[in-house]
Order: C-alpha cells, then sequence, then structure tokens
C-alpha cells in the first residue's frame, strides 16, 4: 500500500486523517517517556546558564509553557529541544544574552512567516521520502556526537568533567544497555531519578528558591547583526529541515492518524511563537526536534500527557528554584545523559528501515553523513540537486522507445 501527500504535504496512508485524536494520559509509561529527552535538554541548557549568562528561569520556563501547550494542542509527545546549532555556537562564542535574544527573535519571526504563509507545507511535497530520512540519519548521528563528546571531552561545566574517562565511558555503557533493553519498564525514569539522588548528595547544598530574574535583552543594531549572520543564518536550514518537515515525518510515521495536527507549518508556527516569547525575557531559544520524537517514544510516551509532564516539571523548576538551578544541574550525572542520548540516536536512524530501494539507502545514507561532516544545509540543497537530476534522467529513459 502506498502512502499520499495529504494537502499539507504530509505523508499518511489512505484513509489516515479519520480517527479520534489521542486524550492525554499520566501513567508510568508516559512519565517516563517525558524524561526520555533530557539528554539534549539539560547539557545545552546548562552550558547556556553558565557559560552564557542566562537566568535559569529564562531557559527553562518558555521551554516548559511550550511542552504543556503541544501537549494539549497536539496530542502526540511532540518534543521541545534546544536549538541544536544556534546554541553550540552561541556555546562556543561566549555570547550574551542579549545576542541569544536577539537571535530568537528573528527565529521567531523567520518562523512565523514560513508558518502563517503556508510555505512550508508546500515546501514539503518538494522533500522526497529518501532526504527526509537522511536529516533523520544525521539528527541520529549527532546525537551519537554528542553522547561521545560528554563522556570523552565532558564539559567544564559539570562536575563530572574531573572523573577519569573510563569511568564515564563506562557508566554511559551500561546506562544505554539498560536503556535500549529495559525501555519497556520505564527505566529512563529510574536512571533520571538516580541522576536526581546524585544531584541532592553531591550537589551544592541547599538550592535557593523562588525564580531566577527575567531581563528584557538591551537590542542594538550591532547586536541584532551580530546574532543575525552568527546565530541565525546557520540555524534556519536546521530548523526547517529537522524540526519542521522531519519532525512532521516523524510524528506520522510513529503515530499515523493520531499526528493529524502535526504538520510542518503548525509546528513552524508554534516554535515560531515560542522564540518570540524566548526573545523577550531572555531566554534559551528553542524547536521541535525530530529526534526528540524517538526519545520520548522510545522510553514509553504515547500520548501528549508526556509532554504536558515535563512541561509542568520545567515550569516546576524554573518558578520553584530557578535562582539556585544552575549550580545544581552542574552535578547531574554525564553518563546518565550520554547513555540516554546514544540510545535516542541509535533508535532515530532505524527511521531508514522504511526505505525499499538501494538507490533510496544510497542517498539516505551519504545526504545524511555528509550532513554531520559538512553542513547539513548543504548536504541537502546537493541530495536535491542529485535526485531531481536522477528522476530526469529516469523519466527521460524511460520516455525513450
Amino acid at each position: 500500500m502506498h502512502d499520499d501527500l495529504r494537502e499539507d504535504g504530509v505523508r499518511v496512508a489512505p484513509g489516515a486523517d479519520r480517527g479520534p485524536l489521542l486524550r492525554p494520559r499520566l501513567d508510568v509509561r508516559e512519565i517516563a517517556g517525558a524524561v526520555g529527552d533530557v539528554g539534549v535538554l539539560v547539557p545545552i541548557a546548562v552550558a547556556m546558564i553558565v557559560v552564557n549568562g542566562l537566568s535559569a528561569t529564562a531557559a527553562l520556563l518558555p521551554a516548559g509553557v511550550l511542552y504543556i501547550l503541544s501537549g494539549l494542542y497536539y496530542r502526540v509527545p511532540v518534543p521541545v529541544q534546544p536549538l541544536k546549532a544556534f546554541g553550540a555556537i552561541a556555546i562556543a562564542a561566549r555570547l550574551g544574552p542579549d545576542e541569544i535574544a536577539a537571535g530568537a527573535l528573528l527565529m521567531g519571526v523567520v518562523f512565523l512567516v514560513l508558518g502563517a504563509t503556508g510555505l512550508l507545507d508546500r515546501a514539503a511535497r518538494v522533500f522526497p521520502l529518501p532526504l527526509v530520512r537522511a536529516v533523520q540519519l544525521s539528527v541520529g548521528l549527532l546525537f551519537l556526537e554528542v553522547a561521545t563528546g560528554l563522556v570523552t571531552a565532558p564539559p567544564t561545566t559539570f562536575a563530572d568533567h574531573t572523573r577519569p574517562t573510563a569511568y564515564l565511558v563506562g557508566g554511559a555503557l551500561l546506562v544505554a544497555v539498560l536503556a535500549a533493553l529495559l525501555r519497556r519498564y520505564a527505566v529512563s525514569l529510574a536512571l533520571v531519578a538516580v541522576g536526581v539522588v546524585v544531584v541532592l548528595v553531591t550537589g551544592p547544598g541547599a538550592v535557593a528558591l523562588g525564580p531566577a530574574p527575567l531581563d528584557a535583552p538591551d537590542l542594538s543594531w550591532s547586536v541584532v547583526a551580530v546574532a543575525a549572520v552568527t546565530l541565525t543564518l546557520p540555524q534556519i536550514p536546521l530548523t526547517f529541515a529537522n524540526s519542521c518537515i522531519g519532525a512532521a515525518e516523524a510524528a506520522r510515521t510513529y503515530y499515523g492518524a493520531a499526528a493529524r495536527r502535526v504538520t510542518p507549518n503548525r509546528l513552524a508556527i508554534s516554535l515560531g511563537l515560542a522564540n518570540v516569547g524566548v526573545g523577550a525575557v531572555s531566554g534559551m531559544p528553542v524547536c521541535h526536534g525530530a529526534g526528540g520524537f524517538t526519545a520520548h517514544r522510545a522510553f514509553g510516551a504515547r500520548t501528549g500527557g508526556a509532554s504536558i509532564a515535563i512541561g509542568t516539571l520545567l515550569v516546576g523548576l524554573a518558578l520553584g528554584v530557578g535562582a539556585g538551578l544552575g549550580p545544581a544541574l552542574q552535578a547531574f550525572p554525564l553518563p546518565v545523559l550520554a547513555g540516554l542520548l546514544a540510545v535516542a540516536g541509535v533508535l532515530h536512524m532505524t527511521l531508514l528501515r522504511d526505505l525499499r530501494r538501494p538507490v533510496d539507502w544510497a542517498f539516505a545514507v551519504v545526504v545524511g553523513v555528509l550532513g554531520v561532516v559538512l553542513n547539513l544545509a548543504v548536504a541537502l540543497v546537493l541530495g536535491l540537486l542529485a535526485w531531481w537530476l536522477v528522476a530526469r534522467l529516469d523519466a527521460r529513459r524511460r520516455g525513450t522507445p
């Protein structure tokens, strides 16, 4: 049975637009799946709080609110992640809250326009499935790369950075094996609970209560120019491909008819609105990463209840202990983060299993690897050109006697 293209550009099985939306659930498996994506969220959030000087409340509150609203609207576990390329550049360049806020505002405006005009749903039609899977392969490989870096070259912002490499690598492998073999038994929840215990025992002691201050950015033309060139331009292609088109495809693959609200345009609008809010309070820019769908689902999440649960936790942390959360998070064990992230990366790459033809596999693998080694935007452009060239030659061959 062949998939069809819905009018919004998302591939669905025939009749998949019918059927009820899922009701949010809150049970052990949903809560376990809710924390399945912390391996992406926590390292970047901690680094931006410690290195870039973001308020912990400003970093976590918008992410929590977006999680809750996504769970209520989309009804499936739509992930909320930091903008990865954006965050990596900001951390490496040690940019301040003003530049980060300006970049978030620019991202918000760009994707609000793209979503409101319907351009993303139309663009989804020109993205063949092998190239969508290439994006998802790139993200899975990126997860593995980040997980490896956490234990082989640990960020100095984490207390674990002084631990022996053998301890970090061995611990991450143990966590990954447990998470992979026992994920149906809500093991991620137990592993994160272990991490929380470690924070309580080895952290800074009493944590200051209440939220950290929320500050409006001090924007100037020079700040906006730096943000546009350094942060926003490198991030736009990744967000377009991974957070909109790839995320909608992942939702369709995992949840079928129940994910019919998850379209590229709507994802662009929700992440666009969120980043306008992020920019207003000098927070951490966010997106809907396709890999997060795999991370949440792999550890048990099946409904929007998981999104509501993790969102409520983030809002509670931001408002309840935001003033002292930065130093406490530095004590979270890196092997737990790296192990969960590695499993999510491997499972995300298994989305390629629905490709059938050797040429589709070739395109997906080559473009996906190039996306990690070179640049995802460049790899996608080359992949699209190659795909259209092959299609044109094939059509010409079929048209000859």
